[in-house]
């Protein structure tokens, strides 16, 4: 289990590297998280961090539910855009209040980001699913269309899980092993190798990537 920091994606450049290669990056902007509840396996059933994130301008506080703004006020902490919840294996480091900021990532190689992916709409196979097309001749009967999805009489149905048009999109999507490139701190910024699901300005999820410290470890 690896503790998540809320963020925004801001959006992409260009850098170029030591070496000279161009290299592609997201620019995440995260903020100090707040430490907002703490959940032990005595009093919750399981040990987790309940965290805020993402500031609200004070324009905006007006727009918090009333619940949130007295869940906010009796943990004595501001107001945040996002609330919630992380597990971590060890909870006695943490107390109500503790901000967590992009130190908690110092010597974190890779990591991975989680978002909602852009909302594509209603959508054909060849866009959705990569389907080649049928021929693009005067006389074919099916230019962009998915072909057959019906069966004989016996079983007379379509089966669950056929690729078919729909809507594409608006997804929770996990990119996982990016690369960091470089932190500012002082603009709590962290920048990443590669693409970022979701849209400018969008809510992201950043923790360690696990998956590539074990294989790091098993070379």
């Amino acid at each position: 289990m690896s503790l998540k920091l809320a963020g925004r994606k801001l959006g992409m450049l260009k850098l170029f590297d030591k070496d000279g290669n161009l290299v592609v990056c997201t620019v995440l902007q995260v903020e100090p998280n707040v430490v907002c509840q703490v959940k032990t396996k005595k009093s919750d059933g399981y040990n987790a961090l309940q965290v805020g994130g993402v500031s609200v301008k004070d324009s905006r506080k007006k727009n918090i539910t009333k619940p949130l703004q007295g869940h906010f006020a009796s943990k004595k902490v501001e107001p945040t855009q996002v609330l919630f919840e992380s597990k971590v294996e060890d909870v006695e480091n943490y107390t109500v209040g503790q901000e967590i900021s992009l130190d908690y990532l110092d010597e974190c190689e890779y990591v991975d980001v989680v978002g909602l992916s852009k909302g594509k709409g209603y959508q054909g196979v060849m866009k959705r699913h990569g389907f080649a097309g049928g021929p693009g001749a005067h006389g074919s009967g099916f230019h962009r269309h998915a072909g057959s999805t019906g069966m004989r009489s016996t079983p007379g149905r379509t089966f669950p899980g056929l690729k078919m048009p729909g809507h594409m999109g608006n997804e929770r999507v996990t990119q996982e092993g990016l690369a960091v490139v470089q932190v500012n701190k002082d603009k709590n910024l962290l920048l990443v190798k590669g693409s970022v699901p979701g849209c400018n300005n969008s809510i992201i999820y950043v923790r360690k990537s696990l998956k590539k410290v074990i294989n790091k470890k098993r070379k």
